[in-house]
């Protein structure tokens, strides 16, 4: 160091023309390097904010699925509803014929009038 004088805090006599003091050297740390290691609280700041995104995709995520889902019970359901509702409306259809009314009617055991019924006891039941 040539025409330049080398900062020394005891010498109050410094008087530079202009230079900024060089900082103290802080062992184990490369010339200049400030106590903040700015890479590895960027690396964290990175981390929380794709955490923080995850977690606010984390509830709609799991709505869909739990929609999804249900949306399938309802379609079964709905399928086995329309399969009811076709049974009975072929039963409706099958009624409306004066024989097939006559004949469930005589299941359930009534009778026309005029005519006697009668009920025989003992016999085995019906394949």
């Amino acid at each position: 160091m040539g025409s330049q004088r080398a900062y020394d805090r005891s010498d109050e006599s410094f008087t530079g023309s202009g230079l900024i003091p060089r900082p103290r050297l802080i062992a184990g740390r490369p010339d200049g390097s400030s106590p903040i290691r700015w890479d590895r609280i960027g690396r964290a700041v990175i981390v929380g904010v794709f955490l923080l995104v995850a977690i606010l995709y984390l509830r709609p995520l799991v709505s869909i699925i739990s929609a999804r889902g249900e949306a399938a019970d309802r379609r079964a359901e709905v399928q086995r509803l329309q399969s009811v509702n076709d049974r009975l409306t072929k039963r409706v259809k099958a009624l409306k014929n004066p024989a097939a009314l006559e004949l469930e009617a005589r299941r359930l055991g009534m009778v026309k009038p005029g005519e006697r019924a009668y009920v025989i006891k003992g016999l085995p039941d019906a394949p």
